[in-house]
């Protein structure tokens, strides 16, 4: 299928004209490799090696270059403080919560700290009762120490953390007692990696807990970011005698991503295994001793949800587009969720993919998503309707968490208010506000979200939500900023618009986020269409929105930027080459451009099963038909580019940013920048709040000066 030979040439690539230093020159090395018949050139491999010293210097060089154009943007100074104004106030926000043992353990995020602290508040959710179990500022006044994930014990005397530094991923477990806040017991490495999330279930007493690991020295370096795998640990003995309970001899995949269902200790837990990111998951029930399968990966269960008596609740996809919940009660034989009885339907509207069901003493709460928004139906333990959770017209919920007296927390988003918590009623089916209440430093009051629609090219309608300031002119003169993602089934949902977006409608900007095909929004069908040798649906979806706002007369192209994070990286690498004239400015932030290449990185790998891989025929000619790395050609006036990647990003290798820039560099002929700018941190996960507001500093003041944006006097 292979073949590879490598063409040195003496030819230089010079950095396009800006007001920055031209002193930058990429070599090019041929490489020339041949797939299924087809000859691909990869004249940029050797910035591949991202520690040989003639690599790290022209990371170096790229960076200088980067920050002396976009330090020299006069503006950037006063976006800087004034992000830092507005980032630095507000109220704090409590997220993530778990009951256990009298207690409401929490997340905080205080917009006065550089990382967020793990709190246990009283039965009620009451802030004024916070006592702090981890706060990692103190830990680590740099700000570079990460809470990945944590557990509380069963009787909250003891919390689980995983901890890891510099945006890495990679975590240690540690045990931090909550009266004191001190650390008690052995620490467990290796328990996180970028590539899958780890997690700990304790059994009913908190004398022991199941928990992820990644393989150490008794695999090759190169195999320790996959093979993940769950061991029993009882408080107190050597983690290094742990036995193991679920493991590759159980027929787990190399890249299996292992995450614990219950959300109340036992004596047994379910484990759902998701073979890599494409949405394929098989289930197992765990006992100390072993591991019994609920469900197989061509089974499509997607979701598991279990009561306080064990019942289960399984979300299945099985002949269901939009999914149907099972429900299956102990003892579990002959252990099959295939033939589970149906005790709620498949409905008109989809079943949301991700913690869409959440049971209690005498509930089942099934979330659904309906092009973005939810809405949440209830039910009792036979499937009979009780109604609706109390929601906003147009939200989403963050989270459903079950509490010790049967009742819910349950936090909702909006757009343009800041996020809010509820308490739920289990007697009553009433919600009324919790005591957590939010505020931000900046509001939205002047500004209005319409929901439209685009037509794709095939002729699928496409949701956009679009947000501007009241009174808005639709003259085609509007510096508009649209944002898309489309994979992983992963929804663009609303939540509350940030500081950037406060800066935006400053600068009487239109913001707009596209609900492409490759998310979840209208359940598993819109994520298949926008998947494998299908992808390209989501860059016509893009371009349709795109082209649709400059149709309304929203904006033109002059006027129009575009933004993309991680899979929204390679959606801005695909747009900016199969339209340059659509846009004037691009951000692509972690994204994937060499997606030939990107199957050999460990995180790559668990990707296959969302882009497919070059070793197939008919997906290898569809990742080549796109793969914006491949399609820069030479002489062509590019927008203006800035490429954002980390040096610790384990789930993107950097490289693919840096192959991507040079080729960009070499190519375009508009005189306009482009820029590639490597942080020290990682895929933008566990960034502290001084690194978060220097990149959007840097990402704003880029997006004035290209669109010729003036900041405001007066803000909101």
């Amino acid at each position: 299928m292979l073949a590879v030979r490598c063409i040195p040439l003496a030819l230089l690539s010079l950095v396009p004209a800006t007001a920055a230093s031209q002193d930058i020159q990429t070599p090019i090395i041929d490489v020339v490799e041949t797939y299924h018949g087809v000859t691909v050139h990869d004249p940029y491999r050797w910035l591949e090696d991202g520690l040989a010293a003639n690599v790290k210097a022209w990371i170096e060089a790229q960076n200088e270059h980067a920050r002396a154009a976009l330090d020299a943007i006069p503006v950037r100074a006063a976006l800087k403080a004034r992000l830092t104004a507005l980032m630095s106030q507000g109220s704090p926000v409590f997220y993530g919560f778990k009951a256990r043992g009298g207690f409401v353990f929490a997340n905080l995020y205080d917009p006065g700290q550089q990382q967020e602290t793990v709190v246990a508040l009283d039965a009620t959710a009451d802030p004024a009762s916070m006592k702090v179990v981890l706060d990692p500022n103190i830990l680590d006044p740099s700000g570079t120490t990460t809470i990945d994930w944590w557990e509380p014990s069963p009787d909250g005397k003891l919390v689980a953390i995983s901890l890891s530094e510099h945006g890495s991923e990679m975590g240690t477990l540690h045990f931090y007692e909550t009266a004191t806040g001190l650390e008690n017991g052995d620490r467990i490495p290796r328990v996180t990696t970028p590539t899958a999330t780890g997690a700990v279930a304790w059994n009913s007493d908190g004398s022991a807990f199941w928990y992820t690991r990644f393989p150490g020295e008794e695999r090759p370096e190169a195999d320790r970011m996959f093979y993940q795998q769950v061991y029993f640990h009882r408080v107190g003995a050597n983690w290094r005698d742990d036995p193991l309970v679920l493991g590759s001899g159980d027929g787990l995949p190399r890249v299996a991503e292992i995450a614990f269902k219950d959300q109340y200790p036992g004596d047994t837990i379910v484990a759902s295994v998701q073979k890599g990111d494409g949405g394929e998951f098989a289930h197992y029930l765990l006992t100390p001793n072993g591991a019994l399968q609920l469900a197989a990966f061509e089974d499509k269960i997607v979701e598991i949800a279990r009561a306080p008596d064990g019942t289960i609740f399984a979300l299945s996809l099985a002949g269901t587009p939009n999914g149907k919940v099972l429900k299956l009660r102990p003892p579990f034989a002959p252990f099959s969720l295939r033939d589970a009885p149906v005790v709620v339907p498949e409905s008109n509207v989809a079943i949301e993919l991700s913690a869409s069901l959440t049971a209690t003493e005498s509930h089942l709460l099934v979330c659904d998503i309906v092009g973005g928004p939810n809405q949440v139906r209830i039910f009792d333990h036979a499937g009979r309707y009780q109604g609706l959770l109390p929601l906003p017209e147009i939200a989403a919920i963050r989270e459903i968490a079950p509490l010790a007296d049967g009742n819910l927390l349950y936090a909702v988003r909006t757009y343009l208010q800041p996020s809010s918590t509820l308490r739920w009623d289990s007697r009553t089916g009433k919600a009324e506000a919790a005591k957590i209440a939010n505020w931000a430093s900046y509001s939205f009051d002047d500004v209005e979200v319409v929901r439209e629609f685009a037509v794709s090219k095939d002729g699928t309608r496409i949701p956009l939500n679009i947000f501007h300031k009241k009174g808005v002119r639709l003259d085609g003169t509007n510096p508009t900023l649209l944002e898309g993602y489309g994979g992983y089934s992963t929804s663009q949902k609303p939540s509350f618009l940030g500081a950037r977006e406060r800066l935006w409608f400053d600068a009487d900007g239109v913001y707009v986020i596209a609900n492409i095909r490759g998310g979840g929004e209208y359940g598993e069908s819109w994520h298949l269409a926008g998947n494998l040798t299908r992808k390209q649906n989501v860059f016509d979806d893009f371009s349709a929105a795109a082209r649709y706002l400059i149709d309304r007369k929203f904006t033109s192209s002059a006027r129009l930027a575009i933004y993309g994070q991680s899979n929204g990286g390679l959606l801005m690498g695909a747009t900016l080459t199969q339209d340059p004239v659509l846009a004037r400015a691009v951000v692509a932030s972690v994204g994937i451009y060499d997606i030939l290449r990107a199957e050999l990185d460990a995180n790559g790998e668990f990707n296959v099963t969302e882009f497919g891989s070059v070793k197939d025929p008919e997906q290898f000619k569809a990742l080549y038909a796109y793969s914006p790395y491949h399609h820069v050609a030479k002489g062509t006036a590019y927008p203006a580019v800035l490429l954002i990647t980390g040096v610790n990003d384990g789930r993107v290798n950097a490289l693919q940013s840096r192959k991507f820039a040079a080729t960009l560099q070499a190519a375009s002929t508009s005189g306009r920048p482009i820029l590639l700018y490597t942080t020290q941190s990682g895929h933008g996960i566990g960034d502290s709040r001084d690194q978060w507001i220097e990149g959007e500093a840097d990402v704003l003041a880029f997006l004035y000066d290209q669109l010729g944006l003036t900041l405001a006097t007066a803000p909101r």
